[in-house]
């Protein structure tokens, strides 16, 4: 297929690449020189600006990969007067916004690229930068299933596993719900270790017992926050991300304007936007977002450093 791919950072680089070598041709654009110079490096063919790359890729898809839904919705719709990428896209071109956004904001973008004439998927990803790069990220797609359907084949070049979640909107619904998810057991699981710390417990045997029991979560066996147990886990390198605290404290933002506008009683949710939410105040914003631990030692008190505290007298 014909692709224009606009956002060329961390997770929109490799994702890119992945449908470059795949055989689609790809134009892509970044506002940052570094990221363009990064894309043709990976053989990304990259223009002098989003709406060139849409021109020249004579796209038949845009994809998007941005920070926020204001990027989003001026992007398509262009600001200033200036036209924007659904004033300069061929008639019935797919929109494809893979950036995690509001809810709102998402079926926002849907309304303007079908006011323009277009078709629009909210797509947003999970897997971080290691599934961006392994082509591993699972999409969680909101809009017409035929317009899916229609893409299927290239979002799963870039990922392992695409969920048709409903309407527009509704991909971005999945994506903050699952990242509320992740935050509480994020939390609870350095809990368990700091609290086991304190009682004499090792963090291997705990693993091992959490690991193959009721406890068992993501959060536990893959981003494990004390090194050790799960060798490829942030927390045997310093808790380098990974998935980084101030991007766990943006999808909680999100998470919380839903909650608000929704009225749902969500106080675990809740709680865990606010840790978060100082947590990426400080240094955790560039940390991984495991290193809430550092965070929830600081403020227990009787803990001693990791495995040393086993068998230590109280």
């Amino acid at each position: 297929m014909r692709v224009a791919f606009l956002g060329l950072g961390h997770m929109g680089l490799p994702m890119a690449a992945n449908l470059h070598r795949a055989g689609h041709r790809v134009v892509g654009f970044d506002v940052a020189d570094r990221a363009r110079d990064a894309a043709r490096e990976a053989g990304v063919e990259v223009a002098d600006s989003a709406l060139a790359a849409v021109r020249e890729a004579e796209a038949e898809v845009v994809v998007t990969m941005f920070q926020n839904g204001a990027q989003v919705l001026a992007a398509y719709a262009g600001v200033g007067g200036e036209p924007g990428l659904c004033g300069v896209a061929a008639p019935g071109t797919l929109f494809v916004d893979c950036s995690t956004i509001a809810v709102d904001d998402a079926r926002s973008a849907h309304t303007v690229a079908e006011s323009a004439g277009h078709r629009a998927l909210d797509a947003p990803v999970s897997g971080g930068v290691v599934g961006a790069e392994a082509g591993t990220l699972t999409f969680m797609v909101g809009g017409a299933a035929s317009d899916l359907d229609e893409v299927r084949a290239l979002l799963e070049t870039m990922g392992r596993r695409v969920v048709h979640c409903g309407g527009p909107g509704l991909g971005q619904a999945a994506k903050i719900c699952n990242n509320m998810i992740l935050a509480v057991s994020q939390i609870a699981v350095a809990e368990a270790f700091v609290l086991g710390e304190s009682l004499g417990l090792g963090h291997a045997e705990l693993y091992d017992v959490a690991a193959h029991a009721s406890g068992q979560c993501w959060a536990l066996t893959v981003n494990c926050p004390v090194p050790g147990p799960v060798p490829s886990s942030p927390a045997n390198r310093d808790f380098a991300p990974g998935f980084a605290g101030a991007l766990m404290d943006k999808d909680l933002t999100l998470a919380a304007r839903a909650i608000a506008d929704a009225g749902v009683s969500a106080r675990l949710g809740s709680a865990a936007h606010e840790m978060y939410r100082r947590f990426a105040e400080g240094e955790g914003a560039g940390r991984d977002f495991s290193g809430i631990i550092e965070t929830i030692r600081a403020h227990s008190r009787g803990t001693e450093s990791p495995d040393d505290a086993r068998g230590a007298p109280r």
